[in-house]
C-alpha cells in the first residue's frame, strides 16, 4: 500500500485486527499547513495584506454568517470583488452577501449554494491581483437510521469486529463504544481497539466478560454533535465446538530498509498506532507491522511516499522598465512533483503572443509598450497545492530629466589626478548624450574619454581643465542638460608629522600634525588610535586638539598604559587626503605576576613560584612577597631567601612564618617606574605544626575566696599556638619550697586557674609560672612571679556607729575603723547598708561603699520625715565582715514650698535694700530658721550668698551694672523654693542718681 505525504505533514498509522486470524490493514491520516510568499512591493499597485483562508461551517450553528478576510494596500486604494467557483458573486444581493472593506461576509450560509472555492480580486488604476483560493465546507452529522442490529455470536477465544457504520456526515469524526449502558465506555487495551478511521471495534480475543450490548458513539470534531447507533448484542456461541485459546499477539514496527526509527516517531495504543510527526523526505520508505504470538506471526507492509506542495525559490519583484526595452521575469518554485507555472495579468490569464512568451516559469516580453503595464502574478502549482507571487510592471516613456539625479554643481580635484564627471539623467528610452566645455563641444583625446553611462573621464588633470562642463541628453521625447564646474587645486602636504615617542605613565605629550594646503579648500584633521576614530568627547580628560587652522596637533595629558599604540593623523580636504602615523610607547610599572603557587610548605617556611606578568615596556628589576593570615591587618611584606629577589628570579622561600597558621601569598613586581599591581593571592595553605615557643604574658593573680590561690594570665594568640591540642601547664609553689605543683589547663582561651585547698594560709606568698604545650610537645614557661593567696575576710565589726540627719534627703553615718594588720591583706573599705521602716531589712535595703581609710558616708536622695536604719561592715577581696549594731535617724521635713513673696528693693549708687514677706511653713514642712539672699552681676556666673534671720537685707553693692537677685527660706530640712529673679539695672550718670527715689523702687508681688 502506498502513501503520499506533504512535507511537514503529521502521519498516524492505525493497526486493525480482523477476526482471530489477525488480518491486518494499514491506514493513514495526514494534515499540513501552507503559506504563500508575497513579494514586498515598493510601488503603488495592489498588494495583499490579508488573504482568505479555508473555513468549515457547522450546519445549525448559532453564528449565522461566515467572514472571508481580504485586505490589500495600494495607491490609489484598491476596490474589491469576489468569485465563487470561478464566477463573480453578485454583491447586490444584500440578504446573502455583505462587503466590509475587502472582507466578504456570507449571510445564513447554505451548504447547497455556498460550498466551494472563493477568491478575492483587489483592483486600482495600476492593475488587479487575485488572492489564493479559500475553500468553504459544511460540517454536519445526521442521526443513525433507527433499526435493530443483529446479534453477533462468537466462540470464546476468537476475534471479532463490531461494525459502526457512521450516518451521513461532513467533517472529521471521532468514535467510541458504550458497553451495556452509559457511561461505561470500552477501554482500549492490547485486546480491544477502536478504529478512528472506520469506527469499528476490534476485539482480538473474546472472553466471557465481553458478553453484552455494544453501542457505537459518533462525535463531530467540528460541531461537537454526538449520535448513538443501535446496540449490537455480543454473545458466546454454544454449538459444542471447542476453540483453542489463542494468545493476544504482540505488535512491533520496523522499516523494511533496516534503518532505525528517528527519535520523533511515537508508538501509541499498545503499539497499534505508529505516529510520524512533521513528516520529511527522509521518513519516506517501506514500513512493516509485525503481529506475533506463540502460534506464529503475520506481517503487513506499507510504503510512504514523500510529496510537497510548491514552495517559492525565487519570487517576482516590482520592476520599472523603459518603453521599447525587453523584459525577462523569472519565478521558480520547488515541490514534488515538480510544479508547473502559469501567469496572470490584472487577475486574468496572460494572453500569449509572438512578443509575450512563458518558458519554465519565466516570462519574456520584447519591445515593451505602455499598455504592458499592470499587476502580474506567477502561479506555481502541482496536484498538492499552489502558490502565488505578485508584482507590478511599470513601462515608462519620458524625456531626459535631471531632477532625480542632478549633476554636481562643483567638482574639486587635485592637479595630476583623475576625475569623472557624472551625467545620469532619467530617460525612457535611454538618452543620447554629449558634452560641452563653455561653448565648445568636448572632443575625445588621450586624456579625455566618454563612458558608457554618459560620464566624462579626464586623466592627469591640469589647471587648463578648469571650467564649466555641460552634459546634453536627448531622446525622441525631448532633451535636457546639466552643468558641473571643475576646479583644480594644489595637493595637500604634511609639513610637520608626528614621530615615534617613548614616555612614562603620568606624563603629557604632543603629537604634531601640521600641513600646507590649497587656500581654496577647507581642511579637517582626524586622529585614529589603533585603527579606531578618536572620540575627543569621550576621551576629553586625556585627549585634546591644539594648534592653529593649519595644525591638528594632538595633546595627550596624564598618559596611561592604555594609550600605547599606533596614532594616525588624517588630513582631509574636499579633493584629497593625506596621513602620517607614529608609534607611542608608554612605559609603566609592571603588571601583576601570574600563577603564584606554593611549591613546598614547612612549619616556618614556604617555597613560592610565579610567572612574569607584563613589564609594560620597562623590565622588571625586583620582586617582593607579601603574606596575609586571618590574624594580620591586611597584607604584610615578609622575609624571603634570597632577601633581594631580582627581576629574572621567579622563585623564593618565605621564612620566619608561624607554625600551624593559614597563609595566602602574593607577589609584587617593580621596575624603574615603580611598584606594580600585586598578583592574585595564592591558594590558602597552612604551615606545619611545631612545639609552641611563646609562653603566656602578664602572669599574675591573687584575690579569690578563703583557701584559694588565683592565678591569671593573658592567653597566647591563636597564631602563636603552633598546632592543635594547645593548652597551658600551670606551676606554683609556696615561697621557699623547692618542688613545684603542676596542673594542665586544656582550653587555649582560658585566662585563669584557681587552686583550692584548706591548708592554704590566707595572704601567703607563692611563686607561679605558666607554660604551654600542643600535640608536638611542651614549650617554655613564663618567668616566675609572686602571687598571694586569698585574704581572710574581716573578723570584727566597726564600732561607735552613729547617724545624723542633715536635711530632708541626707543622713551622715560615721564609725570607728576596725583594727587591721598588713599581714592580713588589704582592707578595701566599708559598706553601709540602710533601709526605712516601711519594709523589712532584706526587702528594701540599699548600700553605699566607701574606700579603705574613710570612716563616714553620706546617704543621699532619701525620703523626707522618715526613719532610716543603718549598719556598717568592712570588706576586702576575700569577702565581707560582720555588720555593726544597727543605728537609726529620721530625715527632716521638707523645706517650705512657698517662696518669699512681695520682694521690694530700693537701690542707691552703692547699696541695695531688700524687703520680703515672711514664709510660713505648713505642718508637714520644716520651720523657717532664716533666709538666704543669692546675688550676682548679669555678666558673672559665680553667685554670692548673704544669710539673715530677718525679712530684710542690705547689700553693699556698687550699682554700676545689672544685678540678678533671688531669695530663699532656710530650714533644718534645707533651702526652700526660690523667689522670682530680680534684675536691678545699673546707674550710669548723676542724672540717674538724682532721680533714684523715683526710678529704682520696684515691688515684686508673688501670689
Amino acid at each position: 500500500m502506498d502513501f503520499f505525504l506533504h512535507e511537514h505533514s503529521f502521519l498516524v498509522f492505525l493497526l486493525q485486527f480482523q477476526n482471530a486470524d489477525s488480518t491486518i490493514s494499514l491506514t493513514s491520516y495526514f494534515f499540513w499547513m501552507s503559506s504563500t510568499h508575497i513579494g514586498e512591493l515598493l510601488l503603488q499597485g495592489p498588494v495583499f495584506i490579508k488573504e482568505p483562508g479555508n473555513s468549515i461551517f457547522p450546519v445549525g450553528s448559532e453564528d449565522k454568517k461566515i467572514t472571508f478576510n481580504c485586505e490589500a494596500r495600494g495607491n490609489p486604494s484598491p476596490h474589491y470583488r469576489w468569485q465563487l467557483n470561478g464566477s463573480d458573486i453578485d454583491l447586490s444581493l444584500e440578504y446573502r452577501y455583505k462587503l466590509i472593506g475587502g472582507n466578504l461576509v456570507v449571510i445564513n450560509p447554505n451548504r447547497n449554494w455556498d460550498i466551494g472555492s472563493y477568491q478575492c480580486f483587489a483592483t486600482n488604476s495600476l492593475g488587479t491581483v487575485v488572492s489564493r483560493e479559500a475553500k468553504l465546507q459544511f460540517a454536519y452529522l445526521e442521526n443513525f437510521k433507527t433499526k435493530m442490529r443483529s446479534t453477533v455470536s462468537v466462540r470464546e477465544g476468537q476475534g471479532v469486529v463490531l461494525l459502526c457504520g457512521p450516518p451521513p456526515h461532513s467533517g472529521e469524526l471521532s468514535y467510541a463504544w458504550i458497553f451495556n449502558e452509559y457511561p461505561s465506555f470500552v477501554e482500549e487495551d492490547s485486546r480491544r481497539f477502536v478504529s478512528q478511521e472506520t469506527g469499528h471495534l476490534y476485539i482480538a480475543k473474546v472472553e466471557p466478560s465481553d458478553v453484552g450490548n455494544y453501542t457505537c458513539v459518533v462525535t463531530s470534531m467540528v460541531t461537537n454533535a454526538r449520535v448513538l447507533g443501535s446496540p449490537t448484542p455480543l454473545v458466546l456461541r454454544s454449538d459444542g465446538m471447542k476453540c483453542f485459546k489463542v494468545p493476544v499477539p504482540q505488535i512491533n514496527w520496523r522499516r523494511s530498509d533496516g534503518l532505525p526509527f528517528s527519535s520523533k516517531i511515537k508508538l501509541r495504543k499498545f503499539n497499534g498506532i505508529l505516529e510520524i510527526p512533521n513528516f520529511q523526505q527522509e521518513d519516506s520508505g517501506s514500513y512493516e507491522c509485525i503481529a506475533e504470538n506463540s502460534r506464529g506471526k503475520n506481517v503487513a507492509r506499507g510504503r510512504l511516499t514523500y510529496y510537497a506542495k510548491p514552495h517559492w525559490v525565487q519570487t517576482i519583484k516590482d520592476i520599472e522598465i523603459a518603453v521599447e526595452d525587453n523584459l525577462y521575469w523569472e519565478c521558480r518554485a520547488s515541490g514534488k512533483p515538480k510544479p508547473s507555472y502559469r501567469w496572470l495579468k490584472n487577475g486574468e490569464a496572460l494572453v500569449l503572443e509572438e512578443r509575450i512568451q512563458i518558458e519554465n516559469g519565466a516570462l519574456t516580453i520584447s519591445n515593451l509598450n505602455v499598455t504592458d503595464s499592470g499587476m502580474f502574478q506567477c502561479i506555481a502549482e502541482n496536484k498538492h497545492g499552489l502558490v502565488y507571487s505578485s508584482a507590478e510592471l511599470k513601462v515608462v516613456a519620458s524625456a531626459p530629466d535631471f531632477s532625480r539625479n542632478p549633476m554636481k554643481k562643483l567638482v574639486q580635484v587635485q592637479a595630476g589626478s583623475l576625475v569623472i564627471l557624472e551625467c545620469k539623467p532619467r530617460a525612457s528610452p535611454s538618452a543620447f548624450s554629449f558634452w560641452k566645455k563653455g561653448d565648445r563641444i568636448v572632443q575625445k583625446s588621450e586624456r579625455i574619454s566618454f563612458l558608457k553611462d554618459s560620464g566624462l573621464k579626464i586623466t592627469n588633470v591640469t589647471k587648463a581643465d578648469v571650467g564649466s562642463y555641460t552634459c546634453i541628453a536627448e531622446n525622441q521625447f525631448g532633451k535636457a542638460n546639466g552643468t558641473t564646474r571643475l576646479v583644480v587645486t594644489e595637493p595637500t602636504r604634511i609639513t610637520l608629522a608626528p614621530s615615534n615617542m617613548d614616555v612614562s605613565v603620568g606624563e603629557s605629550v604632543i603629537l604634531p600634525c601640521q600641513v600646507q594646503h590649497d587656500p581654496l579648500l577647507d581642511i579637517m584633521f582626524t586622529w585614529y588610535f589603533n585603527g579606531a576614530l578618536t572620540d575627543f568627547k569621550k576621551e576629553g580628560s586625556h585627549f585634546e586638539k591644539v594648534g592653529g587652522s593649519s595644525s591638528g596637533d594632538l595633546m595627550i595629558r596624564n598618559i596611561q598604559l592604555k594609550h600605547s599604540g599606533k596614532y594616525v593623523c588624517m588630513v582631509q580636504t574636499g579633493v584629497d587626503r593625506v596621513s602620517s602615523a607614529a608609534d607611542l610607547i608608554v612605559r609603566g610599572s609592571p603588571g601583576p605576576p601570574a600563577n603564584v603557587k606554593v611549591v613546598e610548605i614547612t612549619d616556618t617556611t614556604a617555597q613560592l613560584s610565579w610567572k612574569e606578568g607584563t613589564d609594560n615596556h620597562s623590565p622588571v628589576i625586583s620582586y617582593s612577597v607579601q603574606a596575609r593570615t586571618p590574624f594580620s591587618v591586611g597584607w604584610q611584606t615578609v622575609t624571603t631567601v634570597p632577601e633581594v629577589i631580582d627581576g629574572k628570579t621567579h622563585t623564593a622561600t618565605v621564612v620566619e612564618l608561624n607554625p600551624w597558621v593559614e597563609y595566602e601569598f602574593r607577589v609584587v613586581a617593580s621596575n624603574k617606574i615603580g611598584g606594580g599591581e600585586p598578583s592574585l593571592p595564592s591558594e590558602k595553605v597552612r604551615t606545619e605544626e611545631a612545639v609552641p615557643e611563646v609562653p603566656p604574658s602578664e602572669v599574675s593573680g591573687g584575690g579569690g575566696s578563703r583557701s584559694e590561690l588565683v592565678i591569671t594570665w593573658d592567653p597566647v594568640p591563636e597564631e602563636l599556638q603552633n598546632g592543635e591540642g594547645f593548652g597551658y601547664v600551670v606551676a606554683f609553689r609556696p615561697y621557699g619550697v623547692t618542688n613545684w605543683i603542676q596542673t594542665v589547663v586544656t582550653s587555649p582561651d582560658t585566662s585563669r586557674y584557681v587552686f583550692r585547698n584548706e591548708s592554704i594560709v590566707p595572704f601567703s606568698r607563692y611563686e607561679v609560672k605558666v607554660g604551654v604545650y600542643n600535640n608536638k610537645g611542651e614549650g617554655p614557661f613564663s618567668p616566675v612571679t609572686a602571687v598571694f593567696s586569698a585574704e581572710e575576710e574581716p573578723a570584727v565589726a566597726p564600732s561607735q556607729v552613729s547617724a545624723d540627719s542633715l536635711s530632708s534627703s541626707e543622713i551622715e553615718v560615721s564609725w570607728n575603723a576596725i583594727p587591721w594588720k598588713l599581714s592580713n591583706g588589704h582592707l578595701l573599705g566599708y559598706e553601709v547598708r540602710f533601709w526605712n521602716n516601711s519594709g523589712g531589712e532584706e526587702e528594701s535595703s540599699s548600700k553605699v561603699k566607701v574606700s579603705g581609710n574613710e570612716t563616714s558616708a553620706r546617704l543621699r536622695d532619701l525620703k523626707s520625715n522618715l526613719a532610716y536604719y543603718m549598719a556598717v561592715r568592712a570588706y576586702n577581696s576575700a569577702g565581707t565582715g560582720p555588720f555593726s549594731a544597727t543605728v537609726n535617724a529620721t530625715t527632716k521635713k521638707t523645706p517650705p514650698s512657698q517662696p518669699p513673696g512681695n520682694v521690694v528693693w530700693n537701690a542707691t549708687d552703692n547699696k541695695v535694700l531688700l524687703n520680703w514677706e515672711r514664709v510660713k511653713a505648713m505642718e508637714n514642712e520644716s520651720e523657717v530658721t532664716g533666709y538666704k539672699v543669692f546675688y550676682r552681676t548679669s555678666s558673672q556666673h559665680n553667685v554670692q550668698v548673704l544669710s539673715t534671720n530677718k525679712t530684710s537685707a542690705e547689700l553693699l553693692l556698687p550699682i554700676k551694672e545689672d544685678y540678678i537677685i533671688e531669695v530663699k527660706a532656710t530650714t533644718d530640712g534645707g533651702d526652700g523654693t526660690s523667689s522670682e529673679q530680680i534684675r536691678i539695672p545699673g546707674i550710669t550718670s548723676k542724672l540717674d542718681e538724682a532721680n533714684i527715689s523715683i526710678l529704682t523702687t520696684s515691688v515684686l508681688w508673688t501670689l
